[in-house]
């Protein structure tokens, strides 16, 4: 959902309104449970200001603002508000549920909850992998259905500025828009779906000696490309590892490739250790032509092979992603 959440904020960004300002302030209070940082930061291009969090939670401060959407960080957890000056809103929340647990009071608060159930019915409504696994078909009932549902949302909001209203209505229809972009990108024809795989051949072997794509011959390969300098790729190891263990002994080899440069060798192998990497880990040893066989621009990226060498899909779903295990179970593996 992650990734979803990062669209909708950007969709925020572009319709904020800025009513002209008024002489008076915002006054931000509130409490805490499990704090993850000590202060709270309002930011919208940038930082607008940073509220001290006390130890037992408790904040207040105020702020004056150009009327419109910001995001609330404490730590790395984040909740999309609406200020404008003149609002006296006090807020709670637990960090451990966080999207659950927001609650706003006082003057500004109908908007302000409206923001944050928008959250909790876009994490019921919209998943991010659902979608982009979906049929044609069913993505456009899915996605219009929900955008329908945010709509209803919006309407039963109490006591909410009519540009508020007009701006919200434009961030559902550059979300739609942008989340069809998402979708044809990611089911676009493949290249090499169905066909035979283009081979990696004696690529270290972190267990030892070297590996190539035919020694792996008569099982499912699930190939991961990725690199030690990847955030994004160190953030699926966790769920690799899981789905590693769950089809252990299954025939299907976990195969993590490491794209890492020729001056980056000890770093792969000092993070294989300590992250206590699992399944086939293997260093291309500055090769590329294997990523570059398979068109690859960016990483993370996981392919799916079958036991006679032939592509199931090149751009496989991540170990996060729940379609994953769904077409594991499909393939009977």
């Amino acid at each position: 959902m992650k990734k979803l959440a990062c669209i909708l904020l950007i969709a925020i960004a572009f319709v904020s309104c800025n009513k002209e300002e008024k002489k008076d302030y915002v006054t931000l209070s509130g409490k805490i449970t499990n704090p993850t940082s000590d202060s709270l930061v309002v930011a919208q291009n940038a930082i607008i200001k940073s509220i001290k969090v006390n130890p037992d939670g408790t904040f207040s401060d105020t702020l004056k603002v150009a009327s419109g959407n910001y995001v609330l960080f404490d730590g790395q957890e984040q909740a999309n508000v609406y200020l404008e000056n003149g609002y006296d809103l006090r807020l709670t929340m637990d960090t451990n549920k966080f999207d659950e647990t927001i609650k706003f009071e006082g003057i500004g608060e109908d908007v302000n909850n409206y923001l944050a159930e928008k959250v909790l019915l876009q994490e019921r409504l919209l998943d991010y992998d659902d979608l982009m696994a979906s049929s044609k078909i069913e993505f456009e009932n899915k996605l219009n259905s929900s955008i329908e549902e945010f709509k209803s949302l919006l309407t039963a909001v109490p006591n909410v500025d009519a540009t508020f209203v007009k701006n919200e209505n434009i961030s559902f229809g550059m979300l739609k828009e942008q989340l069809k972009l998402e979708y044809n990108k990611n089911n676009k024809p493949s290249l090499f779906n169905g066909k035979a795989a283009p081979k990696f051949n004696d690529y270290e072997n972190y267990a030892g000696g070297s590996t190539s794509l035919d020694d792996l011959q008569g099982k499912y390969v699930y190939i991961d490309l990725w690199a030690t300098w990847c955030g994004p790729c160190k953030a699926e190891i966790p769920a690799l590892k899981r789905v590693e263990k769950a089809y252990h002994g299954k025939n299907i080899a976990f195969v993590s490739i490491s794209l890492d440069s020729p001056n980056a060798y000890d770093k792969w192998k000092a993070m294989v250790k300590e992250k206590e990497l699992t399944g086939v880990q293997l260093y291309a040893k500055g090769d590329q032509k294997f990523a570059r066989d398979f068109k690859v621009n960016t990483i993370p990226r996981f392919i799916l092979i079958d036991p006679n060498g032939i592509v199931v899909n090149d751009n496989a779903p991540r170990p996060s992603s729940k379609q994953l295990t769904k077409i594991f179970d499909r393939l009977e593996i």
